[in-house]
C-alpha cells in the first residue's frame, strides 16, 4: 500500500503556517473556534483570499451571523481584501432561511449544490455555533446535530474541500459538541483582559496527521490583519547557540572604557550600563553602535522609551541612513514578549547584526502588557538568552535613581542575567556635580576597580583620570609633586 502524501496549504496569516508544521492540510476538516472578537472571522478571511484563485474557489456561507454585507464592509479595511476575486473565486452564500426552518437534510443538501454548483475547493461556515443552538431546540437535537456534522463533513471529503467551520465557544474542555470530535484540525483564539491590557492568544488543539507546535502563543490583529508569534520560529531561527572564543572582544568606541572592561567587552555578552537621567547611557550605547559600523559590524537599537524622532540624534540617523544599524520603534503599548523578539530576530537575521540595544529596561517594562509585566523578570531573561544565542553582543540600559550613599545596579533585581556591568553615577564635589564611572562586573575577565571622572562633549563620552589621583583640581589647587 503507497503512503498518502497530504499537501499543506500556506494560509496567508502570518506565523499560522510554522504553528501548523506548514500549512493546513488539504481536504481536512477544521473547526476555528474562539471567545467573541477574538479574530475568527478575520483569520478565516485572510485564509480564504489568500487562498482561493480561479482554479481553487471558496464559498463562504453565512448562517445566523452578521449579515454577508456588513462583515464585507468592516473586511473590506484590509489589504488581503482583492475585490476582483468576489463572485470569480469567491461566494458568499446565506443559508439563514434554510437553517430556520430546522431541516438539517435542507441545509446539508444546500450547501452541496452551492459547492458543487460553484466548484469550491474551499468551503467556510460562519457562524457554525448558529448552527449548534438550532440543533438543542429540535426534537432530534444532539443525535441530528451529529448525523449533520458527519454527513458535512463527509460531502466535503468526497469532493475534494478544505473546510472551515467558524464558530463562538468560550473553552475547549467545556463543549461536547460533535464538531470537536469530527474534525481533523481544530484552532483556538482568545483574548484576555488583565488590567488595562488585552493580550490575544492562539493555540492548535488538534491537527490529525501532523506535527503542531504546541503551546498558547500570542497573536495581534492590526491594519494588515493577524499576525501570530509563534514561539517556533524564535527556536528555529536560534538554532544551535553562537561560540566565541574567550579572547574575542568588542570595542565600545571609547578606548579608555576598553581599558577598563580588560580589553573590551567580550564577544556574545551581554551588557548592563546603568545611571541616572542625563548620565550618557544612550551617549554611550550611539559610540557603541558606531565603532560597529565602523568595522563592518550592523547594530540595531530597540526604542522602547523614546520615540524615533526623540531618539534619532544626527549621527544615530546618519548610521540608520547608511544601512549600519536598524532601529525598531516598540513603544506600541502592550507588547508581548514573543512579538518583540520576532521582530528583533528578523532584523537580526536581515541585516547580519551582530549588535543590540536595548534602551531602556524601565520602558520595555513599560511597553509591556501588564499580564506579561508581572513576569518581568522572566521576560528579560529569556529575551536576553535568545539574542545572546543568536551571537550578537547585546547593550541594556537602565535609569536609577542616584542617591549618592547608595550603590544601585538595576531597579528591578536583574542585574544577575548581565554579564557585566558599568555603572555611571553622580558625585558632588565642591558644590559641583561630577559623573564618573565604573567597571561593576566583566564574567570570567579581569576588569579595572577605578571610579573614573567623564564628560560628555560634542555627543561622545570622554573618560578623565581616576578618583583615587583627584587633589581640588576644581579648585585650581595645584598637585602634589607640583607644589613648592
Amino acid at each position: 500500500m503507497n503512503k498518502v502524501t497530504i499537501r499543506l496549504l500556506a494560509t496567508g496569516v502570518p506565523g499560522l503556517d510554522d504553528l501548523l508544521g506548514g500549512g493546513v492540510p488539504e481536504f481536512s476538516f477544521n473547526l476555528l473556534a474562539g471567545t467573541p472578537g477574538s479574530g475568527k472571522t478575520t483569520m478565516a478571511h485572510q485564509i480564504m483570499f489568500s487562498l482561493a484563485s480561479p482554479t481553487r474557489r471558496a464559498i463562504f456561507f453565512t448562517v445566523l451571523g452578521e449579515p454577508a454585507l456588513k462583515m464585507l464592509r468592516y473586511q473590506q479595511q484590509f489589504p488581503f481584501f482583492d475585490p476582483d476575486k468576489i463572485d470569480d473565486s469567491i461566494r458568499f452564500v446565506n443559508l439563514s432561511a434554510d437553517l430556520l426552518e430546522g431541516n438539517f437534510d435542507a441545509v446539508l443538501a444546500r450547501i452541496t449544490e452551492e459547492v458543487r454548483a460553484f466548484g469550491a475547493s474551499l468551503v467556510f461556515v460562519d457562524s457554525f455555533r448558529s448552527v449548534v443552538q438550532t440543533a438543542r431546540g429540535l426534537d432530534d437535537g444532539p443525535a441530528g446535530l451529529q448525523h449533520f456534522v458527519q454527513q458535512l463533513g463527509m460531502q466535503m471529503t468526497s469532493w475534494l474541500a478544505t473546510t472551515f467551520l467558524i464558530g463562538e465557544y468560550l473553552v475547549p474542555e467545556e463543549e461536547s459538541s460533535p464538531v470537536f470530535t469530527v474534525a481533523d484540525g481544530i484552532i483556538w483564539l482568545s483574548q484576555l483582559v488583565h488590567r488595562d491590557a488585552l493580550v490575544r492568544k492562539i493555540q492548535v488543539v488538534k491537527l490529525r496527521g501532523h506535527a503542531q507546535s504546541l503551546g498558547m502563543h500570542t497573536f495581534r490583529i492590526d491594519d494588515q490583519g493577524l499576525r501570530i508569534f509563534p514561539r517556533a520560529m524564535v527556536r528555529q531561527a536560534l538554532g544551535a547557540p553562537v561560540r566565541f572564543k574567550p579572547t574575542q572582544r568588542l570595542s565600545m568606541g571609547v578606548p579608555a572604557i576598553d581599558t577598563m572592561l580588560g580589553g573590551g567587552l567580550p564577544a556574545g555578552y551581554s551588557m548592563l550600563v546603568v545611571g541616572p537621567s542625563g548620565s550618557g547611557k544612550t551617549v554611550l550605547a550611539t559610540q557603541f553602535l558606531e565603532e560597529g559600523a565602523r568595522i563592518g559590524e550592523p547594530g540595531i537599537i530597540a526604542a522602547f522609551e523614546k520615540s524615533p524622532n526623540q531618539l534619532m540624534s544626527q549621527r544615530l540617523d546618519a548610521l540608520v541612513e547608511s544601512g549600519s544599524a536598524g532601529v525598531i520603534n516598540t513603544r506600541t503599548l502592550d507588547l508581548s514578549l514573543d512579538e518583540v523578539l520576532h521582530d528583533l530576530i528578523d532584523m537580526i537575521v536581515k541585516m547580519k547584526a551582530k549588535r543590540v540595544v536595548i534602551d531602556s529596561l524601565s520602558g520595555f517594562e513599560m511597553a509591556l502588557a501588564s499580564v506579561f509585566r508581572e513576569d518581568f523578570r522572566e521576560s528579560l531573561y529569556r529575551l536576553v538568552a535568545s539574542l545572546t544565542q543568536l551571537g550578537v553582543t547585546v547593550l541594556m540600559t537602565a535609569e536609577t535613581e542616584d542617591r549618592y550613599t547608595d550603590l544601585r545596579f538595576s531597579s528591578y533585581g536583574n542585574a544577575f542575567l548581565a554579564d557585566a556591568i558599568l555603572m555611571q553615577r553622580y558625585i558632588e564635589l565642591h558644590g559641583r556635580l561630577r559623573r564618573v564611572l565604573s567597571v561593576v562586573k566583566v564574567r570570567a575577565s579581569a576588569h579595572s576597580d577605578h571610579l573614573h571622572f567623564y564628560d560628555i562633549r560634542d555627543g561622545d563620552i570622554q573618560v578623565g583620570d581616576t578618583l583615587e589621583n583627584y587633589t581640588g583640581i576644581l579648585t585650581g589647587q595645584p598637585r602634589p609633586h607640583e607644589r613648592s
